[in-house]
């Protein structure tokens, strides 16, 4: 058995006997039991919700559900659909145009390292496995691909003050993935799902999958998924095309990676008593990539003789592997409702390696040397939802508490050596550790209040760590509601971020050679080097939003102003704190930045046209997004985004979908590291464009569904240009039309 199996079992187990105390010491309030556990409390006639409950209805929340995800069929990763939400896009890991095709979810121009994604509650965390740049990028596809898309029940997206809740990491928002749960009568289905692009120079898709649920005994249900995808490679030369530059290099800027998919997730209902269920959950998911000639920076990768042999052949060149035990307990008591999550999650990063220092960095250099780092995560949050009745007031308020670890150990990215003399804080005459390691509790009390018309929500998160100190989170969300159609809503919270353990730790050094030190600071003969710091302060953030959401019958009109000042970001220092003991390299080291802010607008409008036929439109437009003191950008994102779909369903079994979106004009991040001023190339911007796409969906009976659709249908091709900043915001690609295929049966 691997190492994460051995683990997988191990945490499974432990789950177990939890779940054994828990039953026992909830045996005795178990008379009390409500009977629902789906509904708000009723207190005399009045349903109060929970602060959860009234986030989800905040101005910055929209929910996915399955049939939506049905109509647009995403090709792999819900990202594809997430990113059509009001105030998302996608974007790379960081400003600097690395690694520009992984693309990820970004909220509200906060990057997506401030994007926290949630399997049915619980923070996925295994994109932190992977080595972390000095400009901020990592190689990684990030957490959106760890469930299958026929799996899932919904999505909430969270945006803003609604996701302060959930701590570090979601100062831009959260991505909760709902799965679906087992079934009172056995049920089953098997689906396939192809997409072939009219250009076979684009990556072509094939998935499939099986799942089935059922009840064992009373009081005892399950669900098994299983989940076999593989998506090519773009072609090796696809970005030639781009420029005269690309054509003639033997590596151009790398085209869309491939990715092969494993995931088989197992799931138990215990209905302990009316009102009161556990779900234990395992999972074990294996991603290998098809690589597709990636590389950092262009001084080896472009001339790279193994870069070309990986990337003709569409070789595996790294995987990630994750596995998890899970514990979730709902209960209804005398005086409230109880919940507990627990989650142990275990990820293993595996790769071909790459250079670290120099020209070099970042490009595979061998075929058969392999390094791993391991991450392990660690979650536990428990609340209590009590509804109470002060002074007239109606009051639903939550006591909860949480525990995150986190621990890595990475020791290739801690092989990168200074040939001028020792540094400060390591060890000289060892290898560095490449562990680190990171402990957050937090307790959080939060309250909805209804007076009369208005509805307010405070409520104040306290994380206490055993790194930066502690963090204070407190946030206040409110709703008036001028006439039953027609509400104000708005809301403010202080958010936070930890710092990462690539971060804090100080054996994590990052090397260049001279090239990329500072202009006011060049080699002296040593380069430069950028070092862990472990006296790192949270990155915080202000997040406040304000609009009116006017609901006549049958529509849905909002629109929401935001706002974030992001204070303490973290980046790579430009002034040194000295020089290598008896050497001459310069020591920088991970430093709080100066305050940022990003503004924005977002709008959306959803019209009945007729029984039958549904039209919903949302846009953001960017105001601001940068770094105040410096212009820096935060992320590269349009200046707006427009999404539209048509939906027409003219019998019961059919359902027509057209889809719209236009991308405004994206800028690229003009402040480079070293000080040195953008050259013309690297301040092009990318025009607006635009993305149409239509699907069918026939229900043939009650078990057997049949789908197709085309994406891009006016064909609009987009190239990389460069595999950095080389060419400002031209470092990703979109690819041309394509038309997609999937039936499903079920019993």
């Amino acid at each position: 058995m691997t190492k994460p199996t051995h683990r997988l079992l191990a945490s499974a187990s432990s789950l177990a006997c939890i779940t054994v105390g828990l039953f026992s010491v909830l045996h005795a309030p178990l008379a009390h039991a409500q009977a629902s556990e789906q509904q708000p409390q009723v207190l005399g006639e009045l349903k109060v919700e929970t602060a959860a409950e009234v986030g989800k209805q905040a101005l910055g929340s929209s929910t996915i559900t399955k049939e939506d995800i049905a109509r647009i069929a995403p090709t792999n990763d819900i990202s594809d659909i997430v990113r059509r939400q009001p105030g998302v896009n996608l974007t790379g890991n960081s400003a600097s145009g690395q690694y520009g095709n992984n693309r990820q979810i970004d909220i509200r121009g906060m990057g997506p390292e401030n994007t926290m994604i949630m399997i049915d509650g619980m923070p996925v965390l295994s994109r932190n496995a992977v080595r972390y740049g000095r400009s901020g990028e990592r190689n990684t596809r990030g957490d959106s691909n760890w469930v299958p898309v026929e799996e899932i029940e919904s999505i909430e997206v969270l945006r803003g003050p609604a996701a302060v809740r959930y701590g570090s990491g979601a100062a831009g928002g959260v991505v909760n993935i709902i799965t679906k749960g087992p079934s009172d009568t056995w049920k089953g289905s098997a689906s396939a799902y192809t997409e072939q692009p009219q250009q076979q120079d684009y990556s072509k898709t094939y998935r499939y999958n099986a799942s089935v649920s059922g009840p064992i005994a009373k009081g005892l249900s399950f669900r098994l998924y299983g989940n076999y995808n593989v998506s090519t490679a773009d072609a090796a030369r696809l970005n030639a095309a781009a420029s005269a530059d690309q054509a003639a290099v033997a590596n151009p800027a790398a085209g869309r990676e491939g990715v092969q998919n494993k995931d088989i997730n197992g799931l138990i209902r215990w209905q302990i008593a009316p009102g009161h269920r556990v779900d234990i959950s395992s999972s074990y998911s294996r991603q290998g990539n098809r690589y597709a000639g990636e590389y950092a920076l262009a001084g080896s990768g472009s001339t790279s003789a193994i870069v070309t042999s990986l990337s003709t052949a569409g070789a595996e060149t790294n995987v990630m592997m994750r596995a998890t035990g899970a514990l979730n307990y709902k209960g209804d008591l005398s005086f409230g409702t109880a919940k507990l999550l627990a989650q142990y999650e275990d990820t293993i990063n595996r790769r071909l390696n790459e250079g670290l220092v120099g020209g070099p960095e970042g490009t595979i250099n061998t075929t058969t040397g392999y390094s791993s780092a391991y991450l392990r995560n660690w979650y536990v949050n428990g609340s209590l939802d009590m509804p109470f009745k002060l002074g007239g007031i109606q009051n639903m308020t939550t006591f909860g508490a949480e525990m995150r670890r986190e621990y890595l150990n990475d020791p290739f990215s801690m092989t990168v050596t200074n040939t001028s003399g020792t540094v400060p804080g390591t060890n000289a005459t060892s290898a560095r550790s490449g562990e680190a390691s990171q402990s957050i509790y937090a307790l959080f009390i939060e309250d909805n209040m209804i007076l009369s018309r208005l509805t307010l929500t405070p409520g104040l998160r306290m994380d206490f760590t055993n790194t930066f100190g502690n963090a204070a989170s407190p946030s206040l969300n409110a709703s008036w509601k001028l006439r039953d159609d027609l509400q104000i809503k708005g809301g403010v919270a202080y958010a936070f971020k930890a710092p990462n353990l690539y971060q804090l730790n100080p054996n994590y050094l990052y090397r260049t050679n001279g090239n990329g030190c500072p202009l006011a600071y060049p080699t002296q003969g040593g380069g430069c080097l950028i070092q862990g710091n472990a006296d790192l302060n949270p990155e915080r953030s202000l997040n406040t939003e304000m609009g009116l959401a006017y609901t006549p019958k049958g529509w849905n009109i909002s629109a929401t102003w935001f706002r974030n000042h992001y204070d303490n970001k973290i980046r790579a220092g430009n002034i040194p704190v000295g020089t290598s003991v008896g050497g001459t390299t310069w020591i920088f080291k991970w430093e709080n930045a100066p305050n940022a802010i990003v503004e924005g607008f977002e709008g959306n409008i959803m019209v009945p046209l007729a029984k039958t036929v549904n039209w919903s439109t949302n846009g953001t437009v960017m105001t601001t997004n940068k770094i105040r003191a410096t212009g820096e950008k935060l992320s590269v994102v349009p200046d707006y985004t427009i999404n539209s779909t048509l939906n027409w369903q003219p019998t019961k079994k059919l359902d027509l979908t057209l889809i719209f979106t236009r991308y405004g004009k994206q800028t690229p991040n003009l402040v480079l590291y070293t000080g040195a001023a953008a050259t013309a190339a690297q301040a092009m911007e990318r025009p607006a464009y635009h993305i149409a796409s239509a699907s069918a969906n026939f229900k043939v009976n009650r078990n057997f569904t049949f789908g197709l659709g085309m994406r891009n249908m006016f064909n609009k091709v987009l190239y990389r240009a460069s595999a950095n900043n080389g060419a400002g915001a031209n470092n990703y690609n979109e690819a041309g039309r394509s038309f997609w295929v999937k039936v499903t049966a079920g019993f």
